[in-house]
């Protein structure tokens, strides 16, 4: 009956958003055959990198050549045949992938209903840097800390922590009730996705009920705090940009 009257959850303001499952609407975007894209942030939105969400029917395929853009890829149901520049992997759910700039990928042979969450940005080299190389890795072997030592609040970081990477890729998990210890404002723009769970995320000065599937857009400086609600865990996986000049 909600839809009848156009009520939606959605959100899009000038320095933050928020999109629901029920708001999607399928994008054609070159590389992906067999597949639905829903392009969820990009930089028609203001943004400076983009995160879609990519879902395969049995004979779908993805198909990336090199550019000078990256790409971090989760894997949220289902997999497949994962190439990355010469490495190959099968690839399952809770699975996931960094591909360097200059490098192509490729998703082949996916299960029915194989979904991915993509991270996009273009890569911003540093005078005497070396490039970063691929990864491929599973959610599930990287160990967790307690984020400023809450034990409610675990944070799994996805991607080295070092000068060649210009993002940053982590899960963070919360035990019903954990939140973020204070209201963050920092320079660090973000891409989120709902992996499981529910909660309220507070973004500037609006609170918004946020569940599985949900995603959001945090432009920098936008106030932000996320606190845990129901019986059961919830989590989230987030992009940011890191490791680069101030000015």
């Amino acid at each position: 009956m909600s839809d009848l009257f156009g009520h939606t959850r959605a959100r899009i303001a000038a320095r933050h958003a928020l999109i629901t499952p029920g708001n999607h609407v399928n994008s054609s975007v070159p590389g992906f055959t067999g597949a639905t894209t829903v392009v969820l942030i990009n930089e028609a939105m203001g943004a400076k990198f983009a995160q879609l969400l990519v879902t395969f029917a049995a004979d779908g395929r993805a198909a990336q050549p090199a550019s000078g853009t990256q790409t971090f890829g989760h894997v949220m149901h289902g997999g497949g045949a994962l190439t990355v520049g010469k490495d190959k992997a099968k690839i399952h759910a809770g699975g996931y992938f960094y591909v360097p700039a200059g490098q192509p990928w490729s998703l082949t042979a996916p299960k029915t209903g194989t979904q991915l969450t993509l991270f996009q940005k273009k890569y911003v080299a540093l005078p005497g840097v070396a490039l970063p190389k691929a990864i491929i890795g599973d959610v599930a072997k990287v160990k967790g800390t307690p984020f400023l030592g809450d034990p409610a609040a675990n944070l799994q970081v996805l991607l080295p922590d070092e000068s060649a990477f210009d993002m940053a890729v982590n899960q963070f998990a919360y035990q019903p009730g954990g939140h973020l210890p204070f209201v963050e404002v920092h320079v660090m723009e973000h891409g989120l996705i709902m992996t499981g769970g529910a909660g309220v995320y507070r973004l500037e000065d609006s609170w918004y009920p946020v569940q599985a599937g949900d995603a959001i857009w945090m432009a920098p400086y936008c106030a932000q705090w996320f606190v845990a609600m129901g019986k059961v865990p919830a989590s989230y996986l987030y992009y940011k940009d890191v490791n680069r000049p101030a000015i």
